[in-house]
């Protein structure tokens, strides 16, 4: 099975186990709303992501081909996430980056049906962005694999 394929069908079976999961509880964000002004803030389909830790399709994201020099901000509160000049194609068919900007962004554990992951929030509003992982490249060997219906792209 090609790298691609695989990844893709991890990316089906692992929306398929935390679809619908409410975001932590435990934490507290400085941008607060309840569901129902998250829902008018957001298209559904964000709202599905950044909310409800939704994965959006593989290579569905204009953002993935974003070339442009500027920065992926949070679609949730606009907080400033990625810089361009940080973005790689990963192959995958979601928006990558080696890192993120100072302070941006927060992790945590995420347990799913192909066991632990770390999944990547926004600092500022806790939204759900996508996950991290230790095969990207040099200089930190990150790949932070985002959605990017949880993303804008604001040019320089």
């Amino acid at each position: 099975m090609r790298r691609r394929s695989f990844l893709g069908l991890s990316a089906a079976l692992s929306a398929l186990a935390v679809a619908g999961r409410p975001m932590a509880a435990a934490e507290t964000f400085e941008i607060t709303m309840t569901p129902d002004e998250w829902r008018a803030r957001l298209t559904p389909e964000q709202y599905a992501v950044l909310r409800e830790e939704d994965t959006e399709a593989p290579f569905t994201s204009p953002l993935e081909l974003e070339k442009r020099e500027g920065t992926f901000a949070c679609a949730g509160c606009a907080l400033p996430l990625f810089s361009s000049a940080r973005k790689f194609d990963s192959g995958t068919g979601w928006p990558s980056f080696w890192e993120p900007l100072p302070g941006a962004v927060g992790t945590r554990a995420d347990w799913g049906i192909l066991g632990r992951r770390t999944e990547v929030h926004c600092a500022r509003c806790g939204g759900h962005l996508g996950h991290v992982f230790s095969d990207g490249p040099e200089p930190t060997g990150k790949r932070y694999c985002m959605n990017g219906l949880a993303m804008v792209f604001q040019p320089a």
